[in-house]
């Protein structure tokens, strides 16, 4: 079983910051190729953010771009994302997702989500 567990969400103003980790856990996780972080604001689909690979590559929704950073601590099995000068666009439900690969078999797992919730 493995399992993503998030934290950091909440309420914030606009221009805030705030930063959401997500702690990947489970005896069969395998190897972790990618983490990254999507959102699901009320009405809208699930979209990724931002997601950072094994070996370092990132990619950011224009949205958020420079100001937001996503890192992982693979020793911690921890994916972060940085979010600044947010805005009440970037409202929503965020959900950690990360891929992994065990023996040849590529698996998905996603968080239960964190709500964001940014006030103007």
């Amino acid at each position: 079983q493995v399992q993503l567990v998030e934290s950091g969400g909440g309420l914030v103003q606009a221009g805030g910051s705030l930063r959401l980790s997500c702690v990947a856990s489970g005896r069969r996780i395998g190897s972790i190729l990618v983490m990254g972080w999507y959102r699901q604001a009320p009405g809208k689909q699930r979209d990724l953010v931002a997601d950072i690979t094994s070996g370092g590559s990132t990619r950011y929704v224009e949205s958020v771009k420079g100001r937001t950073t996503i890192s992982r601590d693979d020793a911690k099995n921890t994916v972060y994302l940085q979010m600044d000068s947010l805005k009440p666009e970037d409202t929503a439900v965020y959900y950690c997702y990360v891929k992994s690969r065990v023996l040849l078999t590529a698996l998905e797992y996603w968080g239960q989500g964190t709500q964001v919730t940014v006030s103007s």
